[in-house]
């Protein structure tokens, strides 16, 4: 069977792997059709990215389809289109015991700590699909790319007519904007390409857009937005240590900040009794939730989220490991790149 591997960063192969068995209890058999590139497959290609390990077959915004199921599987069947959960979770620890699945003391992203979907065939935990009778294989792969954002809004709390700040226009940080929409706040995207911001103003319809030119504009830029109340909530996608590290200015007294973006260099914060002034609190987001996986194949199929003007590249299987370096351009236009199996 076919699959591409990362073999160490700046290097992928294709390879050869044995079938995987027939599913046992509680499992299923896959065909990959969809298999969307974000900033993890990014970030392990350049050898940024904390979490990852090599060599790894990378893969996890997944479109699939199901071709078998081992004993006891009730939630989906053969022929059923699914989005796939990619995070394994324990089940036992004590994050698992609270539902707290997307930080399992034993969690294992596909893809990242183990391999992953870029393969033709998968075996996986059946309770990790999530099925889906109306939406195409494209629109599957982008189901977990809406969930990292879905759940850094919820992290933040975010409220109806809150002001709320996304700093990086990338898929997070734009999945981030989606869930904003949907919370009903008034939406701001700070970002240092200017091609993204006018994607994120004519396209997704963000109510306004700051370019970062690191001069300080920014800071005036938000008070002037916001009436010198600054940013509810201000979600940083970026993976900046720098921009992490200057997110504090932006907040609102009593605002909160949430980290989904990931960095391996330190933090400092540049304006720490800013801290304790406005009494911040500072959140950390991580994955997303079962639920969020139902909540936003529901919010598709309802025509609350579009995800058509999401996916800008394609390329087939064969064609992704020449492709794969091009998408890293930022003249390249590359707002989500999909591959086909």
């Amino acid at each position: 069977m076919k699959a591409i591997q990362l073999e160490k960063p700046g290097h992928f192969r294709p390879i050869d792997i044995p079938e995987p068995a027939a599913p046992g209890p509680g499992e299923a058999l896959v065909r990959i059709h969809r298999i969307g590139i974000c900033g993890t497959d990014y970030g392990g290609y350049l050898g940024k990215m904390p979490f990852f390990s090599y060599p790894r077959i990378p893969g996890h915004e997944l479109g699939v389809e199901v071709l078998a199921v081992g004993e006891g599987v009730a939630n989906v069947a053969p022929g059923d289109r699914c989005s796939v959960e990619p995070y394994l979770n324990c089940q036992h620890c004590s994050s698992c015991r609270r539902g707290l699945t997307n930080c399992c003391e034993a969690h294992k992203t596909l893809g990242v700590m183990c391999d992953g979907g870029m393969v033709e065939r998968y075996l996986l935990p059946a309770r990790k699909l999530h099925i889906s009778r109306q939406l195409s294989y494209d629109q599957l792969a982008l189901v977990e790319t809406l969930a990292i954002g879905c759940h850094a809004i919820d992290r933040g709390h975010l409220q109806p007519g809150e002001h709320v700040l996304i700093i990086g226009a990338g898929p997070i940080g734009l999945s981030a904007v989606e869930f904003a929409k949907v919370a009903g706040a008034k939406t701001i995207v700070l970002d240092i390409n200017e091609a993204r911001l006018a994607f994120c103003k004519t396209t997704m319809g963000v109510d306004h857009t700051i370019t970062a030119r690191g001069d300080g504009s920014e800071l005036k830029a938000l008070e002037e937005i916001t009436g010198g109340q600054l940013a509810d909530v201000v979600i940083d996608a970026t993976g900046s240590h720098k921009s992490m590290s200057a997110a504090l200015a932006y907040c609102a007294y009593g605002g909160r900040l949430v980290y989904v973006g990931i960095t391996q260099q330190e933090l400092t914060f540049l304006h720490a009794p800013i801290m304790h002034r406005r009494e911040l609190s500072i959140l950390a987001s991580r994955n997303a939730l079962s639920r969020d996986f139902a909540r936003i194949i529901q919010l598709i199929e309802d025509g609350r989220i579009d995800t058509r003007p999401w996916i800008t590249h394609h390329a087939r299987f064969d064609d992704m490991i020449a492709a794969f370096p091009t998408w890293l351009k930022p003249e390249s236009g590359v707002i989500k790149a999909v591959v086909e199996v």
